[in-house]
């Protein structure tokens, strides 16, 4: 049993996608699959359970997961004195995002951080996307994970990571303006819409309005784009949400989108203070993010 192998199973329970674990540890999936299979034979015990779609850990997976994170932390203590690593990177980050923000972004940023520096810890909020960059601003985060506003502030750094659709929904089942969303032209003063409060998807959903020469029926807005899609489900309104927050959605099987003119996506990234990019902590981070979303 050696490190590098312990290191490649911590991951894969990480990712659980062979092909993700491969490409962000320099290995191809069959030499990866291949130390799996020595780490199974050492252990003499079936760890992982796959099919082509997905990775799960077997029971014994899961009492090795905790063993072989305990065994990297202590070798990479003991390679810490020996090696004059005591300069390793020690202390708290503090991170911003939304609920959704924080299973469908931060954990495959957050994968690779933590195997780069085991030693830094993260005090994780969560709470309205419109919200981050004020966040950052105040000082209450080092680091949010934000859509870029239409206007960055000067003392804003913003990294993007992915393009973010949105959609128009509407609720599935009955509801009290099913009717008017029939009709080829609907009248869309008798339609009730829910909308984010504030924030880059508040502007885009202004702006849809103004193409659509809409003049809104504002049932509700809402803080938080999860409620968005909840309100939808349960028949208050028609709404506008991010793609990433419906198919998140628990009750995204109680709404459809709308087949009418798209909405123009945003950016989704992280932000900091230009200022806390001297911060060692931060720049650690910034450096992983540039460096997985290169490509954008």
């Amino acid at each position: 049993m050696n490190i590098k192998c312990l290191q490649l199973f911590i991951h894969l329970c990480e990712t659980k996608s062979f092909a993700k674990t491969a490409s962000a540890m320099h290995i191809s999936p069959s030499a990866l699959s291949r130390q799996i299979q020595k780490l199974e034979a050492e252990t003499g015990q079936a760890l992982l359970l796959r099919d082509n779609r997905s990775v799960e850990l077997t029971p014994s997976g899961k009492k090795l997961l905790p063993v072989a994170l305990n065994i990297l932390a202590e070798w990479q203590n003991y390679h810490a004195q020996f090696a004059e690593l005591d300069q390793e990177l020690k202390g708290e980050i503090r991170l911003f995002c939304s609920v959704t923000a924080s299973y469908s972004h931060l954990p495959e940023l957050l994968s690779e951080f933590r195997l780069r520096h085991p030693f830094i810890e993260f005090k994780l909020s969560t709470g309205d996307p419109a919200q981050a960059i004020d966040k950052v601003l105040s000082d209450d985060a080092d680091i949010a994970i934000s859509a870029m506003p239409d206007q960055l502030p000067s003392r804003i750094e913003f990294e993007p990571i992915s393009e973010i659709p949105l959609s128009v929904i509407a609720p599935a089942g009955i509801s009290n303006f099913a009717q008017h969303l029939q009709q080829e032209q609907p009248d869309w003063s008798q339609i009730p819409f829910i909308v984010p409060e504030a924030g880059t998807a508040r502007e885009r959903a202004n702006t849809w309005f103004k193409t659509m020469k809409i003049k809104p029926n504002i049932y509700a807005q809402v803080a938080g784009h999860e409620a968005i899609v909840s309100m939808v489900a349960l028949g208050c309104g028609v709404g506008i949400a991010p793609d990433v927050v419906i198919n998140n959605s628990p009750v995204r099987d109680k709404i459809e989108r709308l087949k009418v003119a798209s909405i123009a996506p945003f950016e989704l990234g992280v932000c900091c203070k230009r200022s806390q990019l001297d911060n060692p902590l931060v720049k650690a981070l910034w450096k992983v993010a540039q460096e997985k979303y290169i490509a954008l």
